[in-house]
This record gives C-alpha cells, structure tokens and sequence, in this order.
C-alpha cells in the first residue's frame, strides 16, 4: 500500500489534490483508517494517479475523467479513445472561437490606430509654469515601474477645454493634478508622456514665465524662455483615469500631514494600520483595540502620498475602497490610495 505522501510524490498530482480527488469521488484510496482517517492506496492505483494528473493538465473535465478512470480500470479499451477524440475535438473548437475573438479585438484596435495616426493636427496651448510645475510634483510620485506595463511608466495628459489634466498611476495608487490653459478650446487631446521626458520639461519650469504646449501626433514640445525639450508619447492606450475616480461619497476627515510624516518615517515601506475617528493616527503595536475604523496602508506609498502639503483631507469611503487624500483648496488635485491587507 502506499500512504497519500508517496502517492502524491509519485503520481506527481500532490497531497492536496489526492484529498480533494478523494471528496469528488474520482479517486478514493484503498483504505481509510478508522482510528487516524489516513488515507492508503493500492498499487494499481498509482497508474490510474498518473492518468489522472495527465488528463487534469489537458483540462479535461472532472465528470469525463471519472468516465475515462472507470474505463480502463474496468478494461474497455474502446471507450477511453472515444472519450479522448471528444475532448481533443472540443478543445479545438474552443481555440478557434477564441482566435475568431482576438482577431476581433486585434481588428477593433488597429482601427482605432489608424483613426487616431490619420488625424495629426499641431496644437499650442499656454501654460502658467508655476501652476504647471506644481501639477508635475503632485502626482509624479505615483508613476509605474513595471517593465510589463510600460504605459504606466509615465504621466497622462488629458486636455480638456481650458483645462490640463495630469494623471499618474502604478495600479496600487494613483495622483490627478490640474493646470489652467489657454489657446486651445478644440477637441480633447490625450496622450501619456514617458517619465524622463516629464522630468526634463519640469526642469525646464524655473520661474513663473508662461510654458508653450505643442502637440501634433504623438509628438510633444515643451518650450519657455527660450529653451525647449521634445519627445513622442508613449503609444499604449492608458487606463481611463475618470472611471476609476469614480467613488462614492465617503466622510472626510482632517489630516495632520507633519505628525503622519513623522510617525511613518523609518518603517521602509512596510505596511501599517491607520486608526480613523475624528482624526487619523497610525496604529502602535502596542495599542489596546478601540474604536474607530482600522485601515491597512504601505507606508512608503502614504509617505508619498502626504508630501504634496501639509493641509490636507482624508476621505474614507469604506474598508476596501481606495483611501482619497486631497487639499482643502481645491477638488482638482487628489491621490487615490489602495488599501492593503493587517495580520491578525
């Protein structure tokens, strides 16, 4: 007999998946012990083990398997082929439905491209550098690093009306800032800007001379006093920022960014729980439980996060919703923060 240890070492399906095989009644084991519940295989099951792991990697479903099991443990030799070609034929079906909808995504997207290619008029619009700077510094913090998702390696622009949006996100946390414009009232102009090109437009914002925007394609040109930087965007669509802002009204509560910032330096980025009543405090290990709500947080993340001002608000929607942090002064400039899960 073999125990369900060496089982699973040989069969290669693993202890776990021997249980839950037992429960579903695919593959019950010899011999249970009535005094431990030890599970006891038999040595011709070993093979149908190995059958089964081979028929698992193919997906084949639990309810075909016991068909297919129960065939060649009884000796129908004719039965397990025709079990087999099934499978094998639906299998086929499903990879070409699932080509036929790529195709169709694919077909979607590069119409969408070359809608977007086609059209490549040049706009200029002004920009106060001041206000433009303070936008950049509020939200760059939260731009990506993922290699994988290179879009979000930079800073999102969104030009509405007399109105620049900057947007930043790495997917656990994201920042919005807005700059006033003037010389565009066209259509809407959207485009991501990789991050060393931002980096080098906010040097070039020293002063509060007006900054020139110039767009054309997926060309960028930033020009004041003189001296100018240029690049192209980043060709990925990023993730529609306003949907996600998109949160139901949560209680503010006011922020002592200085005692945060004080109470969070040194922990490298770990996590931590912030304590939420008429105030917000973080949370010491050796704190009794109390009352108020209890939210976990990277610390490093909310470092960032509180860096932008002193005078700022908490918004507290729920448990799993993102944390809103922004300033009294204003609606437009705000960073979202994903919640994060406490040990016990």
């Amino acid at each position: 007999m073999h125990s369900i240890g060496e089982m699973g070492r040989d069969s290669g399906l693993g202890v776990s998946a021997l249980r839950f095989y037992d429960r579903a009644g695919v593959l019950p084991p010899a011999r249970v012990d009535p005094a431990t519940g030890y599970r006891w295989y038999a040595p011709e099951q070993l093979d149908e083990a190995r059958l089964l792991a081979r028929l698992r990697q193919a997906g084949m479903p639990l309810a075909d398997i016991r068909l297919v099991l129960a065939a060649w443990s009884g000796g129908d030799t004719g039965l397990v082929p025709r079990l087999l070609d099934g499978h094998l034929r639906r299998l086929e079906r499903e990879l070409a439905d699932a080509r036929g909808a790529l195709s169709a995504v694919r077909a979607r997207l590069g119409h969408k491209e070359n809608t977007m290619t086609t059209t490549a008029p040049t706009t200029r619009l002004t920009v106060p550098a001041t206000e433009f700077a303070a936008a950049l510094d509020s939200v760059r913090f939260a731009t990506g690093t993922d290699p994988e998702l290179p879009v979000l390696g930079g800073i999102h622009f969104d030009v509405e009306g007399a109105e620049l949006h900057v947007v930043a996100t790495d997917r656990y946390r994201m920042a919005v800032a807005r700059a006033s414009t003037t010389g565009h009232g066209g259509e809407r102009i959207r485009l991501t800007v990789p991050a060393p090109l931002v980096d080098a437009m906010r040097a070039l914002l020293t002063d509060d001379c007006p900054a020139v925007l110039t767009v054309q394609g997926d060309g960028i040109e930033l020009e004041t006093q003189g001296r100018r930087v240029a690049g192209r965007a980043l060709g990925e669509e990023f993730p529609d920022y306003r949907r996600l802002t998109r949160l139901p009204e949560g209680r503010r509560i006011p922020l002592d960014a200085p005692a945060l910032r004080k109470a969070l330096v040194g922990r490298d980025g770990a996590r931590c729980a912030l304590v939420l009543t008429d105030t917000v405090t973080v949370a010491d290990e050796a704190d009794e439980p109390g009352t108020g709500d209890l939210v976990g947080v990277d610390s490093a993340f909310l470092l960032d996060a509180l860096a932008v001002g002193d005078a700022m608000l908490l918004e507290y929607v729920g448990p799993k919703a993102p944390l809103v942090l922004l300033r009294p002064d204003t609606e437009d400039a705000y960073s979202l923060l994903m919640p994060c899960t406490l040990d016990a």
